[in-house]
Parts: structure tokens; sequence; C-alpha cells
């Protein structure tokens, strides 16, 4: 399915921009943390445990790494869609955010059920990323309704 025969309505395209960047800089908060081995949490005092769980990396890539590079591709893609008018970007837009979704899903449970500890930052990013699938779900409705959008 391509999503290139419409227009898309600048507000969405901000929204993109704007979570995808409060996202980004959340992710790349958590992976200094990580590094530095470290973190505070003023409401919430589960951070240290999700940060230091053997759950907080993949393969030794810091979680929080991967999300920054995920927030970062759809920042891009909203870019060179707003730019370009790409239709790899507009795919991107569509598709991304769905794999975030079902990523942040496992990871709330990882917190939830296996490490029972909450990080209100990693909670953030759960929340960006299902706000970004939300806007993702107008991509499609919009093309399933052939609408040209304005």
């Amino acid at each position: 399915m391509q999503f290139y025969n419409f227009k898309i309505n600048k507000f969405l395209l901000i929204g993109f921009v704007l979570i995808s960047l409060v996202g980004f800089l959340d992710s790349i908060f958590l992976t200094v943390k990580y590094f530095v081995g470290t973190i505070n949490c003023s409401t919430i005092t589960g951070c240290q445990d999700v940060l230091s769980s053997p759950y907080s990396n993949i393969f030794g890539i810091p979680v929080a790494l991967l999300g920054a590079f995920f927030y970062l591709s759809i920042l891009v893609s909203a870019l060179i869609y707003i730019q370009h008018k790409n239709k790899l970007a507009i795919n991107a837009l569509a598709w991304l955010p769905s794999i975030g979704l079902l990523f942040s899903i496992w990871l709330v449970y990882l917190q939830l059920i296996v490490i029972k500890s909450i990080c209100i930052y990693c909670m953030g990013s759960a929340l960006t990323s299902t706000v970004l699938f939300i806007l993702s779900i107008f991509i499609w409705k919009n093309k399933i309704n052939q609408v040209d959008i304005k």
C-alpha cells in the first residue's frame, strides 16, 4: 500500500515533528543516564531499577538508544515529507509508529510485570510512541478513504 496520492495536513506533520522531537530528547536523556549508570527520579523511585535491569539493553545496545534512532527516523521522515513530498517518507510515517507502539507495549509489560518498577522517563517514551501511532492512524484513514487533505 502506498501513501503518496494525497496531501497531508500540515498540523499532522507538525505533530509528528514535535512529538518525535520530545521522544528523541527523552531517549537521548535516558541513553546518557544509561552510560553514566545513575538516574534520579523525583516522582517514582523505579528508574534506577529499570535502567540497570538486564532488559535495558539488547545485545549491549541500550534500549534508549534504539528509541532515539526510532524517534530520529520519524523526525527525519516528517521533515523530508514536508520538504520534498517523498513517498518513502510518508510510508515511514504510516508504518514506523506501529512498530514503536508494539515495542513500547513490550517494554511497559517488562516494567510492570517482570522488573516490577516503573521509570517515569520510559513511560514518557511509551506515551510519545502512542501519540505517534495515533497520528499515523490519520494517514491510514485518509488513504483508505482516498480523501485529499489540504
